[in-house]
């Protein structure tokens, strides 16, 4: 059952002038006169969980950063609709554009709310093992947040704890990384393995291990990288054998499942339940807006006999495997979606917007392979790279590695990162991170020395009063 993040807390996070900072909502209450019971502790969690499904953080901003700039993703929808999207697609994005300026907000709203309970809840005269936990599901969260902006923005500032001042200067990439680190480590220390099924979606040890595992992957300390994702193999976790199930509404938490939001769609307990994040994705004019949809740079990156090409890119006239019938549509509009987001027409909840109760995987087993296998592979432990990797391509019924170099294997790791996780979010970063976005983007229009960051917004830049210096080429 899906019930946990039904609740917002109405609490005020207005502890600055900074607007990127400020979270204004209607019926909110001080934080000073909130944060009182142990049910305000748990609310004002939930209120923190319920940004992972945001508009911001899931639907087109998010679109915007780590879906459109890489090259497995086009606009989509038809070439009038939505244009402005197009300056993601090819590098002229600036200073003042809402994408770049809605993903940081987002993510500081975030980071903010996260502040508070860290901040507040300890004060709270309640059970110590709940108050205990709920921090540390606090720290996971600040934790991924800001793991989104170091990725994008650089080096940004340390907020640890509710704040006096927030005109400060940028803290640096390593920094950063160090800070996401000691929340995650914190975090796993607390966190329970497994909640049941009324809390499924809070974020567990499992969560806090595999984020840090990826945290160490982007940080090229491989060793840690190993260790951590060694852990997490060794706690239960395994391989839908059914990649279509994985997406589906019957695989939800599943065997899979390291990081996942809940997007139940409940309306009548909550005004902001559900998300967005497959309505903007879905074939258009039938179950959603058609934005976002695969590249065939992407279709071509498959290997003949995987299966996973026909389970990722939803094709108009197909009938799914759940039965629906993909209408022909718009002849001006794409002819392909994403259907890791597709929800079958039987399972939709028609008191809310197409999609809302499709969940949004953040993080699966999958991926904890790949990072354990890239790692093994950097340390010169070219079996377990390869058995790990293998693992991934049999499910998809594809032959083992032909790979054998730690050259040619670091390759071929790289290249299922990006058939497995396809429309997931990891392509722009993982070409980023792998010093291949220059020589893959440079036709795109991506500028090496610049466009490896996005910008720091224009109002941020002003309202820090001189405390941040721009990112190169910007």
């Amino acid at each position: 059952m899906k019930k946990i993040f039904l609740s917002i807390a109405m609490v005020s996070l207005l502890t600055s002038c900074n607007n990127y900072l400020d979270i204004k909502e209607e019926g909110e209450v001080e934080a000073t006169s909130f944060f009182q019971t142990q049910d305000d502790a748990m609310q004002a969690t939930n209120a923190v969980y319920n940004f992972l499904r945001s508009w911001e953080n899931s639907a087109f901003p998010y679109q915007f950063i780590y879906g459109v700039p890489a090259d497995d993703v086009v606009k989509g929808s038809n070439p009038g609709d939505g244009s402005f999207i197009n300056v993601y697609d090819n590098f002229t994005f600036t200073v003042s554009d809402d994408g770049v300026r809605s993903y940081w907000i987002g993510q500081w709203q975030a980071i903010n709310r996260a502040n508070q309970v860290i901040t507040n809840v300890p004060k709270i005269n309640m059970d110590s093992t709940l108050k205990n936990r709920l921090v540390a599901e606090a720290k996971m969260l600040r934790a991924y947040f800001y793991f989104n902006l170091v990725r994008i923005y650089g080096g940004v500032p340390i907020f640890d704890g509710v704040q006096t001042n927030y005109n400060i200067p940028r803290n640096s990439v390593t920094e950063v990384y160090n800070f996401i680190i000691s929340d995650l480590t914190s975090a796993a220390e607390i966190l329970p393995q497994a909640y049941p099924a009324t809390d499924l979606g809070r974020v567990t040890k499992g969560a806090a291990l595999g984020l840090l595992s990826k945290v160490y992957l982007y940080k090229k300390d491989w060793q840690k990288a190993y260790d951590t994702s060694n852990q997490l193999i060794g706690m239960g976790y395994d391989l839908d054998p059914d990649f279509n199930h994985v997406f589906r509404i019957a695989g939800e938490f599943g065997k899979e499942s390291v990081f996942e939001v809940n997007c139940d769609c409940a309306p009548q307990l909550n005004p902001n339940a559900g998300s967005q994040y497959a309505e903007v994705q879905g074939v258009r004019n039938q179950f959603g807006w058609g934005f976002f949809t695969p590249s065939q740079a992407l279709e071509n990156a498959f290997e003949p006999g995987d299966i996973r090409k026909e389970l990722t890119i939803l094709r108009n006239g197909e009938t799914t495997p759940e039965g629906d019938l993909i209408a022909m549509g718009d002849p001006n509009s794409v002819t392909t979606f994403n259907q890791k987001v597709y929800l079958p027409k039987a399972l939709n909840n028609s008191a809310c917007a197409y999609g809302s109760k499709q969940n949004i995987r953040i993080l699966r087993f999958a991926e904890i392979l790949l990072i354990n296998a890239e790692a093994a592979n950097e340390l010169g432990n070219t079996a377990t790279a390869t058995a790990n990797l293998n693992k991934v391509r049999t499910r998809a019924q594809l032959a083992g590695t032909t790979a054998t170099t730690q050259t040619a294997l670091r390759k071929a790791i790289w290249h299922e990162r990006r058939v497995e996780l396809a429309m997931e979010g990891d392509r722009f970063v993982d070409l980023v991170r792998t010093g291949e976005a220059a020589a893959v983007l440079a036709p795109y229009g991506f500028k090496a020395g610049k466009n490896e960051l996005f910008p720091i917004p224009l109002d941020a830049m002003n309202q820090s009063n001189g405390a941040f210096v721009q990112n190169p080429g910007y």
